[in-house]
């Protein structure tokens, strides 16, 4: 007997990548799936690659009518769902793009955003870096398409290449060599903390509300840092620029 016997799971955009794999792996588990993909004949593949316990639903993650239709073919067939696989239908490859976009602008950005700091100093940097960052997330909560996700990475990397090696320059303003790499360590131990505090709080969210809600309360969590850097944070790099 398998882990998921007698369960019904729903995945989206299930015609290829990881939540194709994921269909058929609930099936071999003993689950009930349906599926759903917007071109019909993708969707037919799909279904006949899985081969057994699988409903294929033609239809838009992103579109309500699409999503009622879905419920009500789920609700009269099964009457349930105990699964729910929310997946944005896109493979590995495109997934491995925008990851690297977001690095590769925020690893290079900082070259850049490093010397800018040193010109036009730390508080604007970090406030407009935060906020980019927010307005990248929205943007990935908002779109559905991999063009605008691109967009969306570049921004992110951007606003990220702002606040990184400036917040980090900013302890060294303020803290006296004696003492300056346990400052370090203190801001390093609440800024890494929010990797896993922000994990706990982004998939208790995803699981109550959704994916799209639980990326909307972190763009606003990170809107109101910027927020609040730009109206208690005061300027800390004072020397004065030597041009070479």
């Amino acid at each position: 007997m398998g882990k998921l016997n007698g369960k019904v799971a729903v995945i989206t955009a299930a015609t290829s990548g990881m939540a194709l794999a994921t269909a058929k792996l609930f099936v071999e588990e003993g689950a009930y799936v349906f599926i759903t993909g917007r071109r019909q004949d993708k969707l037919d593949e799909a279904v006949k690659l899985i081969g057994k316990n699988v409903t294929g639903v033609q239809g838009d993650a992103s579109s309500l009518a699409d999503l009622d239709r879905l419920y009500e073919t789920v609700k009269r067939e099964k009457g349930k769902i105990d699964i729910l696989f929310a997946s944005a239908g896109l493979p590995i490859g495109r997934i491995g793009i925008l990851s690297s976009l977001i690095l590769a602008v925020w690893g290079f950005g900082q070259l850049i955003t490093g010397q800018l700091s040193d010109r036009w100093g730390r508080k604007h940097l970090i406030t407009t870096g935060m906020l980019t960052q927010a307005g990248a997330l929205a943007i990935f909560a908002l779109a559905n398409t991999f063009t605008i996700w691109a967009v969306a990475a570049v921004l992110l990397g951007a606003g990220t290449a702002m606040v990184y090696p400036t917040l980090l320059a900013t302890i060294g303003d303020v803290a006296h060599p004696s003492w300056r790499a346990r400052a370090v360590g203190v801001y390093r131990l609440w800024r890494d903390a929010g990797f896993a505090v922000g994990a706990l709080l982004a998939g208790i969210t995803a699981d109550l509300w959704g994916l799209r809600a639980a990326i909307w309360i972190v763009a606003a969590v990170t809107a109101a840092s910027g927020l609040i850097v730009a109206h208690r944070m005061y300027e800390t790099s004072t020397r004065p620029v030597v041009h070479r």
